[in-house]
């Protein structure tokens, strides 16, 4: 039984991942689903992770055979987890991969990320999710607060965890030809692909936990 710390990305909420922890729990694992303090205008990047930290041990009681999966801008937070809580394994799921120093504002103009233009959020980052599904997950948008975008990366080098990086091969946020190669500059490693769009946690929960699970 793993335990399985679940960080969403810039905007989002734990509410997005409430299908993947149905799937999870129902094959026998732990899952704690975290809301970063986004909005909280004095949380930096070692506050973020030190919410995640605490949410686990309140939730689970213990650190043990922990599995950090960070999507999206959780990227920036899940290695910050991982180095403080010494966790098993770092799943990084459509992430933003840090560099020592580096500032999540810098991030998009150093890995050369285009802008997608694409207005309508739905089709830009759920276009395969259940409309009624979509438009909730919309509800549970949130401001994202200055510091925590700002702030340098606070590691001078990766956390020594085995880590995994899943890219989806239908997101239009972060395309595939995209991904590859940034994950090859930035982790030294071939990314693992999956179906689904930027939200693979709501369009395919099942996959996704299979996934998951396959990595242990």
């Amino acid at each position: 039984m793993a335990t399985f710390a679940l960080i969403h990305g810039g905007g989002g909420t734990s509410w997005a991942w409430r299908p993947l922890e149905a799937c999870l729990r129902g094959r026998g694992h732990r899952t704690v689903a975290v809301d970063l303090p986004l909005d909280d205008p004095d949380a930096g990047l070692t506050d973020h992770a030190d919410h995640v930290v605490a949410d686990v041990l309140k939730n689970v009681g213990h650190l043990d055979d922990l599995v950090v999966v960070g999507h999206s801008w959780g990227g920036f937070v899940a290695p910050i987890v991982c180095h403080r809580a010494e966790a098993e394994l770092l799943v990084l799921l459509a992430g933003m991969v840090p560099k020592p120093g580096e500032a999540p504002a810098d991030w998009w103009e150093a890995t050369g990320f285009g802008e997608v233009d694409i207005d309508d959020p739905i089709a830009r980052f759920m276009h395969d999710v259940p409309a009624d599904l979509a438009a909730e997950a919309l509800r549970h948008g949130r401001e994202h607060a200055e510091k925590a975008l700002v702030e340098p990366w606070p590691l001078d080098r990766w956390p020594d965890v085995p880590t995994r990086y899943l890219l989806c091969r239908d997101d239009r946020w972060f395309p595939p030809e995209f991904v590859r190669p940034m994950v090859r500059e930035r982790l030294g490693v071939e990314p693992d692909e999956i179906g689904g769009s930027h939200s693979v946690m709501l369009s395919r929960p099942e996959e996704l936990a299979d996934r998951l699970i396959g990595y242990l």
